[in-house]
């Protein structure tokens, strides 16, 4: 037996073990590497994320602006009821009825309207001069349906209207009321 042509095959192959582990652990820098096809459609959802993410940071920006446009609304109709209040209920005092316009134009006893944003919603919450706060409603940050309040804390499931749309938009600032009756199902909105 030629023990010759064996140690050279055992050193052969040892040398070819020691050649595959060390390219296991080096790889070759030549060599392009090529994403794998579920690779590749990641790295293009990734890009087309990233090219949409203007779109939807300008989207939930209008949204922000739609509810600072709906508080100033809310706002402006609590001042128009309470003069409207104040012209039917004081009709028999004319000079507390004076005062109390006079109070309501320069802002005292009014509710404030503003806008605490959570992780998901723009809570729209009504504040009166003695600190006490409601929720009037709930915004949606991404996609702008506008929700009644369930709590302080959650809105309804079932989104009442959506700011987006700008139907829906037009007929909230113009019909919206401080107390929140727009917001029901049964209210006078055929959308």
């Amino acid at each position: 037996m030629d023990y010759t042509k064996h140690i050279n095959q055992t050193d052969m192959k040892i040398a070819m073990n020691a050649i595959t582990k060390d390219s296991r652990v080096m790889p070759e820098l030549d060599t392009p590497e090529f994403p794998t096809p579920a690779e590749a459609s990641s790295i293009e959802s990734f890009a087309d994320f990233c090219a949409t993410q203007d779109a939807r940071n300008d989207i939930q920006l209008r949204i922000r602006e739609y509810c600072l446009m709906l508080c100033e609304a809310l706002e402006q109709d609590f001042v128009k009821d309470s003069l409207r209040r104040a012209d039917f209920f004081l009709q028999t005092d004319a000079e507390y009825r004076a005062k109390r316009i006079a109070d309501i134009k320069a802002g005292k006893g009014m509710y404030k309207f503003s806008i605490e944003s959570g992780r998901k919603y723009h809570k729209i919450v009504m504040e009166t001069e003695s600190q006490s706060k409601s929720v009037h409603c709930f915004v949606n940050m991404k996609t702008g349906e506008l929700h009644k309040a369930a709590s302080f804390k959650a809105p309804v499931k079932e989104p009442r209207f959506d700011l987006r749309v700008i139907k829906e938009r037009e007929w909230v600032f113009e019909n919206c009321d401080w107390s929140g009756g727009y917001l029901y199902k049964n209210a006078y909105y055929q959308g």
